[in-house]
């Protein structure tokens, strides 16, 4: 007596999605809970003084005084020498914007650079958070050189503008932090989210953040091609002279 097998229904679209949502969440946050609840918050050293730079430069431009030593130490933009730019970059990095909510900022990096920190170790987190500062600040000028007229350039006014603050950072460390975890959920919809902001409202920082995620992605890439290929290598068999 034959028996018709039944056909075990497929999950919609919306229940796969959770699922794998809650597969990327796991893997991106599982460990770094652990070793969060293990150390507290002597896992975070970098992290924590990322945040207290920044709270620190942001007071600072409240003075008469500290602006000018702020501006000194970490004032990037556009139209200043690129030599000069270069050498305040990796300060610019913790000097929140004058004009926006500091407090914005400081939860960016606690929970960004704090994750990454976790993830992928305090050294990598500055390597890649220089990166992609550097390409927005790097970005900037090329756009300023071409001009309004290019489809890519912007008015050169806008070299003027300071150019600081975490957000490049933080944007670059969320798709390094998603290619090298596997998180494809997490990069497109960073990516989606950072061009629909400059479709919206085309400003520099939008832009530049379009920058420093293609210059970590591609470094990221480059980085984790290598390592891919190193594993390949390490597993093939030796052939005995």
């Amino acid at each position: 007596m034959s028996t018709l097998a039944r056909s075990t229904p497929r999950p919609g679209l919306l229940v796969r999605t959770g699922a794998a949502v809650r597969g990327e969440w796991t893997r991106l946050t599982a460990a770094p809970a652990r070793e969060l609840r293990a150390h507290g918050p002597m896992a975070i050293p970098l992290t924590l003084c990322a945040v207290l730079l920044s709270l620190g430069f942001w007071l600072a431009w409240r003075t008469s005084w500290g602006g000018d030593v702020v501006r000194v130490l970490g004032g990037v933009s556009a139209g200043i020498p690129l030599p000069l730019a270069l050498l305040r970059t990796p300060v610019s990095l913790f000097v929140p914007a004058p004009d926006l909510p500091v407090w914005g900022a400081l939860i960016q990096v606690l929970i960004l650079f704090g994750l990454a920190e976790l993830d992928l170790g305090a050294r990598r987190t500055l390597v890649i958070a220089y990166v992609a500062t550097l390409s927005g600040t790097l970005a900037a000028r090329v756009m300023v050189g071409l001009g309004p007229d290019h489809l890519l350039g912007i008015d050169a006014h806008q070299g003027d503008i300071m150019d600081t603050g975490p957000s490049a950072a933080v944007v670059g460390l969320v798709v390094c932090i998603a290619m090298v975890r596997r998180a494809p959920i997490l990069f497109v919809g960073v990516w989606a989210l950072m061009i629909a902001e400059v479709v919206v409202k085309p400003n520099l920082a939008g832009r530049e953040h379009i920058a420093a995620m293609t210059g970590v992605t591609l470094c990221t890439g480059v980085y984790l091609i290598r390592r891919h290929r190193r594993d390949l290598e390490g597993s093939s068999p030796r052939k005995v002279s």
